[in-house]
This record gives C-alpha cells, sequence and structure tokens, in this order.
C-alpha cells in the first residue's frame, strides 16, 4: 500500500528536480519500491498457500464432523431425511461453505485492508479531495446490505432445490434395474430435468441480483475515479497539489474502487456461504433423541441374555397415528428358541427393531436380564446381538470383507476366520467358484449376488460375531430347499446356548423352535408349543398353517 506514495514521489522528482541530484534520489526510490514489491510478492504468495492448505483442512474437518454427527442420529431421523439431501450436504455445501470461509476470507481481508488503508492515504494527501470522493460509499453500502440478505435466502432455497435434485438422482441410479424393467427412463430424465430447471431459475434470479449489485459498484469506482480527475484538476490549477501528489492519490482512489469490488464479492460470497451452511450448523449441532454411546453395560458373568417385552405399545416416529404394537407382552428366556409368526404387516420386524433399540417404545418396556434396555449402553447391546434380516443388505467391497464385518475389529479377523464361517453358513462353495473367491467385489448392495447368496454371506457375517442373542428375521427365506437345509443345521448350531428369536413364514423353521408365539393386530394372541397351537382348530396359527406360505414350505 505504500508504493502508490512512493509512485507519486518519483512522479514529482522526475518533473521537478532535473539533474544528478534527480538521478540518485530515483535510483534510491526505486530501489526501494522494487524490495517493497518483492516483499508483497512473497506476503501474496504465503497467503494464498496458507488459505489453500486452511480452507483443505476446513472443508475435511466439517465433512468429518458433519458425518459423524449424520450417524449418531437416530434412526428415526433417516425414515424423515432422504439420503440424497445428506449426501448434498457433505459435499456441495461443505464445498461451498469451505471457500467462503477460507478463500474468500482472504481475499475479503485483503481487500478490507487495501480499502481502509487506501483511505487513510487519500486523507493523507488530500483531505479535501477525499472527502468529495468518499461521499459515494455510503449509499453503496446500503445497497451490499440488502443485496447480501438477498443472497442468502436465495443460496438456501438453491441448495435445497440442488439436495432435491441429488436425492432424485441417487434414488434413479440406485433402483437402475426397477427403472429399467418397467421402462420409466424418460419419466425419470423429465423429473429430474424439472428439478435442475428450477435450479436453473434459481440461478438466473441470482444472477440478475449480481448484476444489479456489481453493475453498481462498477459504476461507483468509476465515478471515483473521474472525481478525482476533476476535482484533482481544479486542486492543481490552484496550485494546492503537484503531479506526484494527484498521481498517488489516483492510484489509491483506483486501489480503494477494485478493494470495493473486492468487498461486494466477498460479501456476497460469505452471505451465500452462509446460507448454504446454515443446514449444516443444524445437523451438525442436532442431538440425537436416542442415546449412542452412553449407558450401563452389564459385566459379562451377569450377562444371561433373557429377553421380555412388557404392555409395550409402539408407533413408528413417521406415522404415530399408526399404532403397529399394542399391549405386546412376551418372555424369551435365555438360551431358548421362540418363533415369531403372525401375518404380514402384523409388525413382527418392528419387534426386531425395538430389540436393537433402533427405536423406544411409546409405552411399556423392553427388558434384557430383568433391566431396562433404555437404560443399557446401545453400543454394548448390540455388540451382543447378531441379526440376518429379510433383506440383506451389503457393502460395495469383497465378500471378506463384508463378512468381516461382522466382527468387532474387522483388522483383526483373518482369512482362516472368514472362510470357517462361510463354510458353516454353505457360502464357501459358491464363493471358491467366482474367479477371485473371497476377494469377489459384490456392487452396490451386492447388486451382483443372487438373493441366496447374499442370504449365505449375511448368516456368515451374524456367525463369526458370535453372538450371545440371535435374531433371524426369516434369515432363509431366500434359499431353495437343499440349501435351506445346509444352512439350517448350521443355524441349529449356532443357536446352541444362545437365546433366539426367528421371525419365520416356514412350517420347517417354527418346528426346531421351543415356543411359538403368534402376532396380531399388535399383541400376542398365542402363544405355546407348535403341536399344541397346531391342535386347536379354531386357532389363528392353525388358520396360518393353512396358508400358503406354510403350506408350501
Amino acid at each position: 500500500m505504500s508504493a502508490p506514495f512512493f509512485l507519486g514521489n518519483v512522479i514529482d522528482v522526475i518533473y521537478t528536480s532535473p539533474g544528478a541530484d534527480s538521478a540518485r534520489s530515483l535510483s534510491r526510490l526505486c530501489l526501494l519500491l522494487s524490495g517493497v514489491f518483492l516483499g508483497g510478492a512473497a506476503a501474496n504468495a504465503v497467503r494464498v498457500y496458507l488459505m489453500q492448505t486452511a480452507g483443505q483442512r476446513i472443508v475435511t474437518r466439517l465433512r468429518a464432523a458433519l458425518f459423524a454427527s449424520v450417524l449418531r442420529q437416530e434412526v428415526a431421523f433417516f425414515d424423515k431425511t432422504r439420503t440424497g439431501e445428506l449426501v448434498n450436504r457433505l459435499s456441495s455445501d461443505a464445498a461451498l461453505l469451505g471457500r467462503s470461509i477460507t478463500e474468500n476470507l482472504s481475499d475479503g481481508l485483503r481487500a478490507g485492508a487495501q480499502a481502509s488503508i487506501g483511505v487513510g492515504m487519500m486523507f493523507f494527501v488530500s483531505p479535501k479531495m477525499a472527502t468529495f470522493v468518499l461521499s459515494v460509499v455510503p449509499p453503496l453500502s446500503i445497497l451490499a446490505v440488502i443485496y447480501g440478505r438477498y443472497l442468502r435466502k436465495l443460496t438456501k432455497v438453491t441448495q435445497d432445490s440442488l439436495a432435491q435434485a441429488t436425492q432424485l438422482a441417487e434414488e434413479s441410479i440406485g433402483n437402475i434395474r426397477t427403472v429399467r424393467a418397467f421402462g420409466k427412463e424418460m419419466i425419470e430424465i423429465e423429473k429430474y430435468t424439472s428439478k435442475v430447471g428450477y435450479v436453473m431459475h434459481l440461478a438466473r434470479k441470482e444472477a440478475l441480483a449480481r448484476a444489479g449489485f456489481f453493475g453498481a459498484t462498477g459504476l461507483s469506482g468509476n465515478l471515483i475515479v473521474l472525481s478525482v480527475l476533476y476535482k484533482g484538476g481544479l486542486l492543481m490549477g490552484s496550485a494546492h497539489m503537484t503531479v506526484g501528489e494527484l498521481s498517488s492519490f489516483l492510484m489509491y482512489s483506483f486501489w480503494v474502487g477494485l478493494s470495493i469490488g473486492g468487498l461486494s464479492s466477498f460479501y456476497s460470497e460469505l452471505m451465500k456461504g452462509l446460507g448454504a451452511g446454515g443446514r449444516l450448523w443444524e445437523l451438525m449441532e442436532r442431538k440425537p433423541v436416542l442415546p449412542f454411546n452412553e449407558g450401563a453395560m452389564p459385566r459379562e458373568e451377569a450377562f444371561q441374555g433373557t429377553l421380555e417385552f412388557r404392555h409395550v405399545r409402539f408407533a413408528y416416529p413417521a406415522r404415530p397415528e399408526a399404532q403397529v404394537l399394542q399391549d405386546l407382552s412376551l418372555r424369551i428366556p435365555a438360551g431358548s428358541v421362540t418363533a415369531l409368526v403372525g401375518p404380514s404387516g402384523s409388525g413382527k420386524s418392528t419387534v426386531v427393531s425395538l430389540l436393537l433399540r433402533l427405536y423406544d417404545p411409546v409405552s411399556g418396556t423392553v427388558s434384557l436380564d430383568g433391566c431396562d434396555i433404555r437404560q443399557l449402553n446401545p453400543v454394548w447391546l448390540r455388540s451382543k446381538i447378531g441379526t440376518v434380516s429379510q433383506e440383506p443388505i451389503l457393502f460395495s467391497c469383497s465378500i471378506a470383507e463384508n463378512i468381516a464385518y461382522g466382527a468387532d475389529d474387522p483388522a483383526l479377523v483373518t482369512a482362516e476366520q472368514v472362510e470357517k464361517v462361510a463354510d458353516v453358513a454353505n457360502a464357501a462353495a459358491f464363493i471358491r467358484n467366482f474367479p477371485q473367491g473371497f476377494s469377489t467385489v459384490v456392487g452396490e448392495k451386492g447388486v451382483l449376488l443372487s438373493g441366496g447368496q447374499k442370504q449365505r454371506i449375511a448368516i456368515a457375517r451374524a456367525l463369526l460375531k458370535n453372538p450371545k442373542i440371535l435374531l433371524l428375521d426369516e434369515a432363509t427365506s431366500a434359499l431353495d430347499a437343499e440349501n435351506e437345509h445346509l444352512v439350517q443345521e448350521a443355524l441349529d448350531r449356532l443357536m446352541e446356548g444362545r437365546t433366539v428369536l426367528v421371525i419365520a413364514h416356514r412350517l420347517s423353521t417354527v418346528k426346531r423352535a421351543h415356543r411359538v408365539a403368534v402376532l396380531s393386530q399388535g399383541r400376542i394372541a398365542e402363544y405355546g408349543r407348535h403341536e399344541g397351537l397346531l391342535a386347536k382348530p379354531d386357532g389363528l396359527y392353525r388358520r396360518l398353517m393353512d396358508k400358503q406360505s406354510f403350506a408350501s414350505a
């Protein structure tokens, strides 16, 4: 910022002091200016490097903190929040906010420093002319505040619309086989085009606002320069200013004009960053309704595995008006196998979700060894429970990694352990038939495997966990008769000494259970042994047995 002042002195030396003395003064001033320029260049390079690296570190930490906050939320949060929206927050919004508070902040601070020092030097060179020239700044500041508030609101709406478009694209691409099977490609294209078209409409509104604002700031900058020439010419005519002083003032006013433009850009980008960051702060500061990793952890020797439901009522938070369970009471003794049967939609899978404490009941209690599971650490509780769901979901990595995922520390699992549980789950044979064996990548959600293959890998994953409590949600539903028999034998060995809850539609599965609980209309309608319940000719269990799902078994 000292350069214009010294340049003005150089011009005055050239104009007013010809001769040997002027040559020495000129050389001294030019050397001084060269040093100033060199120092400025080095400082600018360091500034850019530091802000670039700081920006990447901030974005990295921001994304990591946001991802951690999202994963700590209760399952009900994901029932209401779309995956594509969360992905957009992690990618687009985090990058926009990071850029806004690093590179943009650096440029803004630089522009602010230049404007402040430039204005001070303008008053130092000529107070009268500085007062006259800077009269244009107050109305420009008011315009900037109005524009910034408008842009902040507009950016928030734009990012929300972009998140909706991302969600639509994520669903369509993730379910491409369903889209292709129903021939709905053009409809999905039209829906996505409509979403991004609305984003384009908002972008036009932003472009119009930016055009007006930056047009006004550009005009003000030009008026400042014109005012300097006009007022400076008058002052030079009355011998109140030299050519060098006018040149210095003109350069300072030009720099101030550029700095005001830089501040305008900084302010608009900052408002955009804050608009995008609003949802990020909401997600990062959101406290999960259910605790993540806190609560009691009973001693291993006291842990038995007795499960009990007492007068449990439950409705999903996303549908509070629809009661799924109504006064459900059920006791599952430690080391026993209980089969839970009932019509489709009666709430069987909901029972599993409550045992895993993915949700809390509206009223009543779910207890483990007589202790309400709401008092237990959820992470500890789930570490003691093995689950094989009706629709197993695999990660888009290798088969070995998917099986090892069941261990407390997958990094410590050996290849021998993986192969052993795969053998027990009757999965090793088909895995070894793949060219890459256990290193075969299964694709997104295991799309490259059949339903039976995915189910057996999920069973192997549960086997590796070696849990005290086992929850099987129709674990053999995707297997043919031969494979079901082999896997059922493995499950029978696994069930020994464990508390097992089996949600079953197959007669072969129900027969192996010590007790059968029949769930109907949110409560246990019948409870007893298979033979005893079957002996009731008008019982619900007998009617279920006569249905095709059991008869075909």
